[in-house]
């Protein structure tokens, strides 16, 4: 049974108010002076559920910055959800930590964040890296809209009934990645179900991929059948001078099986930010 990745060396992280959006949960480590890595997450995980095993691979040479998206962990909540929202947020975020351009690195949901990130604010984005993620999202079925609708309100009461895991205790250091890992899940409200499917339905980035002007990666999970290679490929075909690196996994390999997407998800970031000058924070 495959187990997930050993919690280690997790950043302390804080809430920070976005000015005119709200306050959600960031986390920020490595050097200041270092280029900044915004890591989004996938859908129904936090900034920290999603990245843990990455960030440490990473702030020795980058300064990493993670965020909880809305409605995901302790992330803003406001009416429904919208990826352009999130990609805004993350914006807001950089002009809050004083960073002027960044790589935009997105797992799943996070990918379409950060290709949206550069449509609506160009200047501020140096680079992308989009993994396991395609140009747009398989609920633009209206038909599976509906279910995503009718299982968020199933879950409803079920998620009301369970305790909602306290900031203190998202905050304490783990002893089994597993409690630690089920609390961070659990903080999502799963009863918002069908407004994901929603926001991710009306993304479509096709008709504007080829617009994408920066230096791009594009890390492909090979066996993943929630967004499967054919749609992750897509993207290398449509970025100009997009670069594949292929993990051999599948849509949880940022987890389980992480040992496969490390070296490959960091060759990308190497390989998105290197390319170009990517500035630091402004303090």
């Amino acid at each position: 049974m495959a187990t997930p990745y050993p919690v280690r060396d997790l950043p302390v992280g804080q809430m920070v108010e976005l000015p005119g959006r709200g306050t959600t949960f960031v986390t920020d480590s490595g050097p200041k002076d270092a280029p900044a890595v915004f890591l989004l997450h996938s859908v129904l995980t936090t900034g920290l559920l999603c990245w843990y095993p990455s960030i440490p691979q990473l702030n020795g040479r980058y300064r990493v910055i993670t965020l909880d998206q809305r409605w995901h962990g302790r992330g803003i909540q406001a009416a429904g959800f919208d990826l352009r929202d999130c990609a805004d947020d993350v914006v807001a975020l950089a002009d809050v930590l004083g960073i002027d351009r960044f790589v935009a690195a997105g797992f799943s949901m996070g990918g379409g964040i950060a290709q949206l990130a550069w449509r609506r604010h160009p200047s501020r984005v140096s680079g992308l890296v989009l993994c396991s993620t395609g140009p747009f999202f398989s609920e633009r079925d209206p038909h599976r809209r509906g279910r995503d609708a009718r299982i968020g309100r199933v879950l409803r009461p079920i998620y009301e009934s369970l305790p909602r895991p306290s900031s203190e205790s998202l905050d304490q250091r783990p002893k089994h990645t597993s409690v630690w890992a089920f609390k961070q899940f659990l903080s999502t409200p799963l009863s918002h179900a069908g407004d994901f499917g929603e926001g991710l339905g009306n993304f479509d980035s096709r008709s504007w991929l080829g617009e994408i002007d920066v230096p791009t990666s594009v890390v492909v999970s090979t066996r993943d059948h929630t967004v499967e290679p054919e749609r992750q490929q897509l993207l290398v075909d449509g970025i100009p001078g997009a670069r594949r690196f292929d993990v051999d996994g599948g849509h949880a390999c940022c987890v389980i099986g992480v040992e496969k997407f490390l070296p490959p998800f960091v060759a990308a970031v190497d390989a998105a930010a290197l390319a170009s000058p990517v500035l630091a924070g402004r303090g």
